[in-house]
Parts: C-alpha cells; structure tokens; sequence
C-alpha cells in the first residue's frame, strides 16, 4: 500500500497509470486487479491509508480540549509541519487531490471533495461551538471563517508542493491567525 500511496500523492489518481503501479510493486497487472479489483479500488484504499496516517490532525485539533483560538493556530501549524516533510510526497493528497479530471473519474472527484467539504465542516462545527461559548463575537461568520481556513490549510499544502520550506509555511499560518475575529 505505501508504493500505491506514494504514487497517487505525487502523481495523482489519472497521473498514476497500472504500469506505473505494477512496476512499482512488482506485481503483474492481473494480480493488482486480483488483489484490489481495480485501480479506482486501489485508489480508494491509498486514500483511506492517507487519511489514517497523515491527515488525522486536522480532526484531532479540532476535537482537542482547550481554546478554539489554540486549537486553530495548532491546526495550521500542524499543517506546515506536515505538508513540508521531507520524508514523504510534500502537501496533501486530498487538498490536492482530483480538483481536475476525466468524466471517467468524476466519481472519485466526488469523493475527494467530499474529503475536503468534510474538514471544512469539522473546522465550521468548532468555530460554531466557540461562538456559542463566546471565545467567539456573536457576529463571528463561521461559515466564512471555515471557508478562510480550509482555504489556508489547501493554500499551505499547493505551496509545500511548489517547494515552500516548513519556516514559510509557519509564517503562513502565523498570518491567517491574524484574521481571528477579536471579542
């Protein structure tokens, strides 16, 4: 699975061809399609291992005990450090994942904005919970605020894939903090 995970995350799920894949594992294509049922399927599973062993923070922050402010700021922060780390593909598998495909795969466009759709809510649903325990102003615009910070974390993610170091994704971080609603 991580050769499969690896491959969809730098090259994506069209960019990744069964060749690529099979000579990558060292399998034949009859034993992939015997193993997983078919690319898509694969796919799907290199997501789901995605999500299990690198995209936890997000939710893990946003569930974390404490100020919703710190929870954020960690939510960011974590975000630097994991989409500039050099020991695996640089960004994020889902921001980055699918925003542009064939008819063919439209299916797994779906999914993965779902993905992103997703943290976006969980993001919103704790900004929503904040402004009911007055971290927030009453005026506060969770839905805005949750779009901002979603697109923060994409943002953040599109850069480590241009090359941004973890010191220049901190300070973005750092500056969409500035954008909290003060009380």
């Amino acid at each position: 699975m991580n050769i499969a995970l690896d491959l969809f995350w730098r090259h994506g799920f069209e960019g990744t061809s069964t060749a690529q894949l099979t000579a990558a594992m060292g399998i034949a294509p009859p034993s992939l399609y015997a193993a997983f049922g078919s690319k898509e399927a694969l796919f799907r599973e290199a997501l789901a291992a995605y999500g299990e062993r690198y995209g936890g923070f997000l939710n893990e922050t946003m569930a974390a005990p404490g100020p919703t402010r710190v929870a954020v700021e960690q939510m960011l922060l974590r975000a630097a450090r994991q989409f500039a780390n050099a020991e695996h593909p640089l960004g994020c598998m889902v921001a980055a994942g699918e925003l542009q495909a064939s008819p063919a795969s439209a299916a797994l466009v779906v999914e993965v904005t779902g993905l992103r759709q997703a943290a976006q809510q969980a993001i919103r649903s704790r900004l929503e919970a904040a402004r009911k325990a007055g971290e927030l102003p009453a005026s506060a615009d969770t839905a805005t605020l949750a779009a901002f910070l979603a697109m923060t974390i994409q943002g953040m993610a599109v850069q480590a894939r241009d090359g941004a170091r973890p010191a220049m994704l901190k300070r973005l971080a750092e500056l969409a903090m500035q954008a909290w609603p003060d009380l």
